[in-house]
């Protein structure tokens, strides 16, 4: 199908010109003045627009044409604007695209360059819309660029992310081992600006201290012994894309201050060169040590610290969102058994429960490798603890003693809820027949408990 182009022009010429030019790519509508145009851009059906400033009642001036520019955000917060304007009027175009435009061609109009102008705008406009069909579906089914997480302390941490991808600063994620920082990073890499370009991911633990200048800035043919070629860094390859530098906390101290420089300055120098590398990079850094800790002994430059907190981003242990263990371990079930080609794989009752019950210093990573460990070692359909290397419990143990009458119904409704969507994998009709009751009546429960369905 053509992509739909609304041309707001009043001059008959123009207008008939645009449409033999752009006709074989395009779906034109004509809207010769404002009146005309305000509908049609209400309806939402025009991802792009082109828009001469020169409109009646007013068109030889752009005065009805910025009107209208204004009043487009208004209609629809998605739709691009190119407006058209003359050779002379260099800063009109300046003032259009302050107010919102996404780009302008100069009068007379070289279709070549419109040609050029329109295929970028419609791009950045798809780009736009993948991102927010992404976060729309990330909202609906509790998982976020392939994070998953229905528990409040997760919706929040997603939130964070997403917030952190609409900028450029520098993000400091933290959290112990296994909780997911590296796919922290790839959220906000993948939901940000830079998501065509390139993400370079560097583990500044894995690489010896006489090799991380080099692997992290490259190096000039012969600037040591076995250089026989000019070697582009990590960072060079980040260019105009995110860095993400894992265990930062493991960084040398000399490193630290040229992490601190790239931070300040946006500039690099090969080892061995003299020429100055200017780069357009965002940095991410993560670490399962606490910085703060680590400035206090000495061991991490406060200054680099403070550059790299920008946007703090903290990843909960497992322990923290149990409403996510069995969400979870029913995904990573699934993911599993697909690549193995194994058909329908479940957990046993007593599983569940040791799942639950589990306290998963390991975090995600532990729960994933777990689930791994029991399809490695087992053909069975139905999983064991026995399969998944826990203890199993017996299901009526409490955690918790309880004290007061309202408290352990409460725990108990809870509880029997919470295991009624595990075993029918957050299907509410499934969970309602095994509760024996109603649907409204489920979600009167879902709802008076705080639990959520989404997965």
């Amino acid at each position: 199908m053509k992509k739909k182009l609304l041309v707001i022009e009043d001059e008959n010429s123009v207008a008939k010109q645009l449409r033999w030019g752009l006709d074989k790519d395009y779906e034109i509508t004509i809207a010769s003045d404002a009146d005309q145009a305000r509908p049609l851009l209400a309806s939402g059906l025009f991802p792009v627009v082109t828009l001469d400033l020169g409109l009646p009642p007013f068109p030889d001036t752009p005065r009805q044409g910025f009107e209208l520019l204004e009043e487009i955000s208004s209609f629809t917060h998605h739709t691009r604007v190119i407006v058209i304007t003359g050779n002379a009027e260099e800063e009109n175009a300046v003032k259009a695209i302050a107010l919102g435009a996404a780009d302008f061609c100069a009068k007379p109009i070289d279709l070549k360059i419109l040609r050029i102008i329109l295929s970028r705008t419609f791009k950045i406009h798809e780009l736009e819309e993948a991102n927010r069909q992404l976060q729309q579906q990330s909202c609906q089914c509790g998982s976020l660029c392939g994070m998953v997480g229905i528990s409040p302390v997760m919706q929040k941490m997603f939130e964070r992310l997403k917030r952190a991808s609409k900028t450029d600063y520098p993000v400091l994620i933290t959290g112990n081992t296994g909780t997911g920082k590296e796919m922290a990073a790839h959220a906000v890499h993948s939901l940000g600006q830079r998501a065509e370009k390139p993400l370079v991911i560097i583990n500044c633990g894995a690489i010896p201290e006489n090799l991380l200048e080099s692997e992290l800035f490259g190096h000039e043919k012969g600037a040591f012994t076995g250089a026989t070629a000019c070697q582009i860094g990590k960072f060079e390859q980040a260019d105009q894309g995110t860095i993400f530098l894992d265990e930062i906390g493991e960084l040398p101290l000399l490193m630290q201050v040229k992490i601190l420089r790239v931070l300040q300055e946006s500039t690099i120098e090969r080892l061995g060169g003299t020429r100055t590398i200017v780069l357009n990079v965002r940095i991410i850094a993560a670490t399962n040590v606490n910085l703060e800790d680590s400035v206090k002994q000495g061991t991490f430059r406060q200054d680099l610290f403070y550059r790299l907190n920008v946007v703090p981003l903290a990843i909960p242990d497992l322990d923290e969102r149990p409403e996510d263990i069995l969400l979870l371990a029913h995904n990573f079930l699934r993911q599993e058994s697909q690549k193995l080609q194994r058909g329908q794989t479940s957990f046993s009752p007593p599983s569940l429960n040791a799942l639950t019950s589990h306290h998963w210093p390991g975090n995600v990573r532990e729960l994933q490798n777990r689930i791994r460990r029991a399809l490695g070692t087992t053909m069975d359909r139905i999983l064991t603890p026995v399969d998944l290397g826990l203890e199993e419990l017996p299901m009526e143990q409490e955690e918790q003693k309880l004290f007061t009458l309202k408290e352990a119904r409460e725990t108990a409704e809870k509880n029997a809820v919470r295991r009624a969507l595990a075993l029918s994998d957050n299907n509410i009709s499934q969970a309602a027949r095994f509760l024996e009751i109603s649907r409204p009546t489920l979600h009167d429960f879902l709802k008076k408990h705080g639990i959520s369905t989404n997965k």
